[in-house]
């Protein structure tokens, strides 16, 4: 046992061994990206401990003062906070432990972000009308977005887009997102990617000047949107990969909506991957983002995330 310079906590060996390991980890480290975690590794937990303030003891309280500060703010004057009472009626404990867990256990700041996840829903009502699993099916299946099945070194869930093959007339951009707002919810009852968070690969390769034109400022606004403040996701990275020179026009849009704290986050790569291939591991990496795998399979995904197609289930975009 030894104390920590400054303070009189004593840490143990046994979380030194924990934070070592967190130095040292590997692809194989990690539980699967589909389905509910069935138990979160030990050097996870050490991971929300030290990154997310989190302990067993905290969990219950913390819970318990967010659903008190959804009752408290209801009875207020804010529209938004009665729509947040209401959104999070019946919800689990579970629910709100996302929501915490993406604010390092600060409750005012979850409740912030709950009031996020309920705003942006009454901002873009086109992203949810109808929204089912069924009805964005299609879309992943064809890629947009894909979802790695194997987690990054560190634990985050990888998702990629592949903007190449891309026909935003067959495919639109709320079909997109929508498929988005789906695969976030599903894959967020995984606690540790409620821990170690999300990172997003975007493939510009072949990206044309005809695509760059099509993609409306009001379009990539509700994008950022989406990553920013209105899911209890952690997004650690997105990494642009390929991209040609006039990239940089749609970035530029972009740019202006992103907070700092996203925009420190995002790494353009182009050509030169040597940096990007030591965050992400080649052999997790599908051949069509340059690495060792097959070429990336949409229904394969899509069988994951929902079990298999039934028959004669409806296959349009």
């Amino acid at each position: 046992m030894t104390s920590v310079p400054g303070t009189f906590r004593i840490v143990s060996e046994e979380e030194q061994a924990l934070r070592l390991k967190l130095e040292r980890l590997t692809t194989k480290d990690h539980g699967p990206v589909f389905g509910k975690c069935e138990k979160i590794p030990a050097h996870t937990l050490q991971k929300a401990k030290d990154e997310l303030n989190e302990t067993p003891e905290k969990q219950e309280l913390a819970v318990k003062e967010l659903q008190d500060l959804v009752k408290e703010r209801a009875d207020g004057r804010e529209e938004i906070c009665k729509a947040v009472a209401e959104k999070v009626n019946g919800k689990d404990s579970a629910f709100f432990l996302r929501f915490i867990r993406a604010r390092k256990f600060d409750v005012n700041r979850a409740y912030d972000l709950l009031k996020g996840y309920v705003n942006f829903r009454q901002q873009y009502p086109e992203l949810f009308e109808n929204l089912t699993p069924e009805a964005v099916r299609s879309t992943i299946e064809a890629g947009y977005p894909g979802i790695l099945s194997s987690r990054d070194k560190y634990g985050r869930v990888v998702l990629l887009f592949n903007i190449e093959n891309w026909d935003y007339e067959e495919i639109t951009f709320d079909e997109i997102l929508r498929a988005y707002c789906v695969i976030l919810e599903k894959l967020l009852e995984n606690e540790e990617t409620q821990i170690n968070g999300f990172c997003i690969i975007e493939n510009f390769k072949g990206f044309t000047v005809q695509q760059a034109s099509g993609i409306k400022p009001s379009e990539l606004k509700k994008m950022v949107d989406m990553l920013q403040d209105s899911f209890p996701a952690r997004f650690k990275a997105v990494y642009f990969i390929h991209q040609p020179w006039y990239f940089t026009t749609t970035y530029n849009v972009v740019k202006p909506f992103l907070k700092n704290k996203l925009l420190e986050r995002v790494f353009v790569h182009g050509d030169e991957l040597e940096a990007f291939y030591k965050e992400i591991d080649a052999d997790i990496l599908p051949a069509d983002f340059g690495g060792n795998l097959p070429k990336y399979n949409g229904k394969d995904t899509a069988e994951k995330l929902f079990g298999p197609r039934m028959d004669g289930e409806d296959t349009a975009l």
